[in-house]
Formats: structure tokens, C-alpha cells, sequence
């Protein structure tokens, strides 16, 4: 029995032995780690030759309470805030050694927690400042260049040369030929009075002589507003023979979108026989949001890339600027021109456009310095020495990833361009204000 109470003995104190230097290795660690990286548990203890002005939480500044604690909310532990800490009184050396009173809206975050937080800063500079504008295009056809194809007789088709949708054509080409009587009457007509106008050409009488020639050119005009080309109208005066069927020939150069045309149709001025479209010039259609529409205007030259055609750049020009904005998206649409020559460019393909707009040289800071809060702008300079200040700033143009700074920063100041939310949590804690200006000059 003694023998079991000597080994439970021997083990009970072994495993004492083992936590004892468990616990105590942690506490040594811990101490390592405050005194090499200066991380360590906030503990809210009174400042021994500070007053203390009231206790707040860093997550929850709103919360402020006169006695140590706990956050009614989180449940952490409250922090002191100082009646007399550098935020609200004695001076400031800025980076340049100058040295001026310190105000509500300087603080301090020392030099090892802004490291241990990761704070960089930038310099202010004034630097040329481009706003681009990038959206998505739909192509479309040029509708100036859609040419419908209709006679100004009545008749019907006999052969048609052009015979299927998207077959490409060039000016002058042969389309159909049509009989029609009364094309077929017109061309009598002109030859008689080319007859006529011949053989009295010489009459001694002046009137009649004019009275032919008068005729002859009624009908020669009757049949060019038959759309009767004068090569036609040649022929028919070397030959002397009426022409049964009239080949009628395409107005434009480009690809046939629409055909109506078959043999032995009847058509009338009113039929559109073929459309034909141009598409040496397309159109691109995009939408522009409301804060870009200031920054395009008609003329401004535009770049487009495709999917089909990887690292090509195709160049156009904005055409036009519609009116009227979309109440639904709240953007306006611009119109785009792109030559395409080569047919590269097909109807309903996407494509990306992409617009540059030099805005000229101004003071500005990145984008990752300022806090916008709906109500008002702000950054965090820094004065040097740990010392920061929160100002507040008036923005313009956004460009680039920089913002175009109007009021509240001059060039070689620093501003606080990542951690800013910590750097503005410190600040809450501090109960500083946001200002307008840089302290003033002691």
C-alpha cells in the first residue's frame, strides 16, 4: 500500500513540476515578445502624472465612460483618454524641424506602432492628372449607309443576278431586269422625238426646230427619272431598238441585307426590291455614367479592342452624344464611328472602348489617402516624430488612382496612404477633430 502511495506521490509532483514550467515558460515568452516586438495586452491602468479626462473603447470611441471598465458593447476594456496629451497641448516639430502649436486635430501614434501596423506615407505632389473612361460596345450597322432599292415603274422580273442575303456587291452591278409597259412606251417615245429633232433641225422656222428639240429632251429626262442610267439611253439611240428588259443596277457598294426579288414578281415603286448595306464605316454604341458625361464631347478620339482580334487596336472618333439620359441605368449613350475597311468589325460583336482625357497638372494624393464618408473628406498628414494630424480636405477629378486635392494640402506634405482605418481608430480614441488647415506657427 505504501509502495502505491510512494508512486502516486512521485507522480503527482512530476505533473506540478511540469505545469509549474509550462506557465512559466509562457510567462517568459510573453515578456520576450512585449520587449523585442512591443506587442502587448492593453491593461487600462491611471497615468501617474496625467489626468485622466474619461475612458473610451478603440472599437467603439463613441462609448465614453468615467470610470475603468468594460465596453457596454464588446465587452473590451476601456482605455484612458489624457487631459494633457500631446493632442490638445505643446508643440509639434513638422519633417521640415519647423516647429508649430499643436490643436484638437493632431495626435500621437508612435514611430514602433506605426511600423508594427504597417503605416506608409506619400508625399503631396502636383502631377499631371488622366481621367480614362473605359466601357463595353455593341457594333451596329452605319444607318447612313443602308441603301433601299426600289423602281420608279411598275413591272415584273424576268432574271435576277443578285439572288441571296449578305452577297456582296459593287456599284454599278447588276441587280434584276424588269418588263414594264410603260418603259417600254417611254423608250418609243424617245426615239420618235430623237427623229423628229433631227429632222427638223434644219427648218427655216425657229419654233418648230425648238419645239422638237424641246421634246426630245422631255422624254431623255422622263427616262433618267426612270432611273435609267445614260449608257442605257446611248444604247438605245445607236441601236434604235426598244428595249424589252431593263437591267436595273446597284446604287452603292456593300452587302445585300434584305431581297425581295424573284422571277416573275410584279413590283411597284412601292416594293423594296433589295437593302444594301455599307459597312466600310460601323457603329459603336455605348453607355457613359452621369459623373463622365462632362469629360466627352463629339470629335474626342476613342480605341477599341475586341475578343476576335487579341491585341488589336482599332481607332474611332465619338459621333454622337444622345440627348436623352436612361432613367433605368442612369447612363448616356454615345455614339461611336470606326473605318472598317477590311470588314473586320462585324454587327452585334463586343468590344471594349476606351477613352483618355488629359485633365493638366494639379496637387494630388492616391486614392488609398482619403476617407470619404459622405459628408465630408478626410486624411491623416504626417508631422513627423509619431505626430499626425486629421485634415480635412475638398476633392475634384478622380484619375488614375489619384484624387485631384482642391483644398486643405499643399505639395511635400505627407499623407498616411495605408492602414488609414487604423491610423483613424487611433484617432478616435485621441478625441481629436478634423481640421481644415495645418497647425498654426508657434
Amino acid at each position: 500500500m505504501s509502495k502505491k502511495l510512494s508512486i502516486s506521490l512521485i507522480l503527482a509532483s512530476t505533473i506540478f513540476a511540469g505545469a509549474l514550467a509550462y506557465f512559466w515558460s509562457q510567462a517568459a515568452a510573453s515578456w520576450l515578445r512585449e520587449t523585442f516586438t512591443g506587442e502587448h495586452q492593453l491593461v487600462p491602468v491611471k497615468a501617474e502624472h496625467r489626468d485622466i479626462k474619461y475612458w473610451t473603447c478603440t472599437m467603439h470611441p463613441s462609448v465614453r465612460m468615467k470610470e475603468p471598465g468594460t465596453c457596454p458593447i464588446c465587452a473590451m476594456d476601456l482605455v484612458p483618454v489624457t487631459k494633457t496629451s500631446p493632442a490638445t497641448s505643446g508643440n509639434v516639430s513638422t519633417n521640415s524641424g519647423e516647429q508649430i502649436a499643436a490643436d484638437q486635430s493632431t495626435f500621437t501614434v508612435d514611430p514602433r506602432r506605426q511600423q508594427l501596423i504597417n503605416v506608409h506615407t506619400t508625399p503631396v505632389e502636383v502631377r499631371p492628372l488622366e481621367k480614362v473612361i473605359r466601357t463595353v460596345a455593341i457594333l451596329e450597322l452605319d444607318e447612313t449607309r443602308i441603301q433601299h432599292v426600289r423602281t420608279k415603274i411598275k413591272g415584273w422580273i424576268n432574271e435576277v443576278f443578285v439572288n441571296y442575303t449578305l452577297q456582296h456587291v459593287e456599284k454599278g452591278d447588276p441587280l434584276f431586269s424588269i418588263y414594264s409597259p410603260e418603259l417600254v412606251a417611254t423608250q418609243d417615245e424617245y426615239l420618235l422625238a430623237l427623229r423628229t429633232a433631227e429632222d427638223l433641225s434644219s427648218s427655216p422656222f425657229a419654233h418648230v426646230s425648238d419645239g422638237a428639240r424641246s421634246l426630245f429632251q422631255a422624254t431623255h429626262r422622263r427616262l433618267q427619272l426612270f432611273d435609267i442610267t445614260e449608257k442605257q439611253i446611248q444604247d438605245l439611240e445607236k441601236t434604235g431598238e426598244v428595249q424589252k428588259y431593263l437591267i436595273i443596277h446597284s446604287p452603292v457598294t456593300g452587302h445585300v441585307t434584305e431581297r425581295n426579288a424573284f422571277a416573275n414578281m410584279y413590283v411597284t415603286p412601292e416594293t423594296n426590291v433589295y437593302t444594301i448595306a455599307d459597312y466600310s464605316r460601323i457603329w459603336a454604341q455605348v453607355e457613359i455614367y452621369e459623373n463622365d458625361i462632362p469629360h466627352v464631347w463629339k470629335g474626342q478620339l476613342v480605341v477599341m479592342t475586341t475578343a476576335a482580334y487579341p491585341g488589336r487596336i482599332f481607332r474611332g472618333r465619338v459621333a454622337y452624344l444622345y440627348p436623352h439620359l436612361n432613367e433605368k441605368t442612369r447612363t448616356m449613350r454615345v455614339r461611336l464611328e470606326f473605318p472598317n475597311r477590311d470588314l473586320k468589325l462585324k454587327p452585334e460583336m463586343y468590344a471594349n472602348a476606351e477613352m483618355k482625357v488629359p485633365l493638366g497638372r494639379h496637387v494630388a494624393v492616391p486614392e488609398s489617402a482619403v476617407l470619404r464618408t459622405g459628408k465630408r473628406d478626410l486624411v491623416f498628414v504626417d508631422l513627423g516624430s509619431g505626430q499626425m494630424q486629421l485634415r480635412r480636405v475638398k476633392v475634384g477629378a478622380k484619375a488614375g488612382g489619384y484624387y485631384e486635392i482642391l483644398k486643405g494640402l499643399r505639395p511635400r506634405e505627407k499623407v498616411v496612404s495605408a492602414a488609414n482605418f487604423l491610423i483613424d481608430a487611433e484617432s478616435k480614441v485621441q478625441g481629436v477633430e478634423a481640421s481644415w488647415e495645418t497647425p498654426k506657427p508657434r
